[in-house]
């Protein structure tokens, strides 16, 4: 008689494996489905890890090459775009392989192939190539992941026209890229062929970058980034992407009220419009999970589908796409199936764009503080008065702390600033906490730091800042 597993994860991103993981350590017989030939799903393979990666060696040859000189280095660096990319490459190998590590170490049984749910209980995996088998399983976790949103009359070959999946893999930097959405994914793979010499424009379909992002932030990083190079053509759409016989692009832009067309060249297209759940030939419908209007699977509070011992993480979900966000998802439904009380605070959830300066944010914004009639009180403090930003720099920013009029209560807090997506957490876990601006503000923090300016952002919620 075949094994029964106490947990089948199909998918093996963020949520999967660390789903599995937790659960393996919390005594469960736990399998992993995955038809990649990795671990890691999107994140690892083709999504945040490797365009970190491209986003960080880009940076520093972007200082080299303008920022060294200021600090008494000359230097005149040279791109290895060939050495980047294997870079690329290799970060991206000792994170896949970490995982099939931790798999072995846990004891973890991994099975390739397309995953499926034949029946509750019962799941099938198909490979490319030989017979298919069945796992018995008492619980199942789908944690499939989400893919690139296509738009009609558009088509991506990866080469010329691509994906997210294509922006990190260029073989040469193209002179003139077109970026469609000017959202998370775009802003950051643009800023990386930015910085490595291609001229870089961003067309957006809404009258604003970043969407959901606090509306001043949004505005200061769109200045950032014009000064940086980057042009952008906002409430503007692409109709269509022709391709030339001698392999440049023409794309057809029309005002997104509707007007006149107008013609644009380009040697390279990306489109980063948002990505979707992943949910085909998964076998819901064989079952009757039931999705939602928008093709995410429901679920109740405890991550259950309607169907009893199936379960949903992740970008399938509801809520942010964000990898940590379906890592905690991950860790609560492997202690509910344990019998324990998995929880995941969605009022604290950190967010990062990895852009030069970063931009992090947690909570409310001030936007959604307006929208809810909420009465609270704002502390700004702009890193052009911190002294370790003027030593490095890195004085474009500000950190603003939003904060509750009667209670001091922290609601959220955005920061623009190198290293603002490790700066962002020490917010988070006051949040956690339910910690006031003015715990915050009594908080001694090392000087000199970049971090002394969150404190001095939440003194401006109280009597004002000392350096400014």
């Amino acid at each position: 008689m075949a094994d029964t597993y106490d947990l089948t994860v199909i998918g093996t991103g963020p949520g999967g494996y660390v789903a599995a993981i937790r659960a393996a350590q919390l005594g469960m017989k736990v399998a992993v489905v995955e038809k990649w030939a990795t671990f890691g799903g999107t994140c690892l393979n083709i999504g945040c890890i490797p365009s970190k990666a491209l986003l960080h060696a880009s940076e520093l040859f972007e200082e080299a090459g303008h920022n060294f000189r200021n600090f008494g280095i000359e230097v005149t660096p040279q791109l290895n775009l060939p050495q980047m990319l294997a870079h690329k490459d290799e970060t991206v190998r000792s994170n896949v392989t970490g995982v099939e590590f931790l798999f072995k170490k846990n004891k973890i049984t991994a099975f390739r192939g397309i995953g499926s749910i034949a029946a509750p209980g019962r799941v099938l995996v198909t490979p490319e190539t030989g017979a298919g088998q069945e796992i018995q399983t008492k619980n199942i976790i789908i944690a499939s992941g989400s893919v690139s949103v296509n738009l009609p009359g558009i088509e991506i070959d990866e080469e010329k026209v691509v994906s997210s999946t294509g922006a990190i893999a260029f073989k040469q930097v193209p002179k003139r890229l077109l970026v469609i959405g000017a959202g998370i994914i775009g802003l950051e793979l643009g800023s990386v062929w930015n910085r490595l010499g291609a001229k870089v424009t961003v067309v957006e379909f809404l009258d604003r970058i970043i969407p959901g992002v606090d509306s001043e932030v949004a505005r200061q990083m769109q200045r950032v980034l014009q000064k940086q190079g980057i042009e952008f053509k906002l409430s503007t759409k692409v109709k269509a992407i022709d391709k030339q016989e001698d392999g440049t692009l023409t794309a057809r832009l029309e005002p997104a009220a509707g007007g006149d067309m107008a013609l644009a060249e380009f040697d390279a297209a990306l489109v980063a419009v948002g990505r979707k759940p992943f949910t085909e030939g998964l076998g819901l419908e064989v079952v009757g999970v039931a999705l939602d209007e928008r093709g995410r699977i429901r679920t109740d509070g405890h991550y259950q589908t309607n169907v009893q011992g199936i379960y949903a993480i992740g970008d399938v979900i509801t809520g942010p796409m964000l990898a940590h966000k379906a890592e905690d998802e991950g860790i609560a439904v492997a202690e509910i199936i344990a019998g324990q009380a998995g929880h995941v605070n969605y009022g604290v959830i950190p967010s990062v764009m990895y852009t030069s300066p970063e931009v992090a944010w947690v909570g409310k914004s001030e936007d959604e503080l307006k929208a809810e009639g909420v009465d609270y009180k704002v502390g700004k403090f702009p890193f052009t008065a911190n002294g370790r930003a003027k030593a490095m720099l890195a004085t474009q920013g500000f950190v603003k702390i939003l904060a509750d009029v009667a209670t001091d209560r922290v609601l959220g807090a955005q920061i623009v600033s190198k290293n603002a997506g490790e700066m962002i957490h020490e917010i988070a876990v006051l949040m956690e906490f339910s910690g006031s601006a003015e715990d915050l503000a009594r908080t001694t923090h090392a000087h000199p730091t970049l971090s002394e300016a969150i404190r001095e952002a939440a003194l401006m919620c109280g009597d004002g800042a000392i350096h400014i």
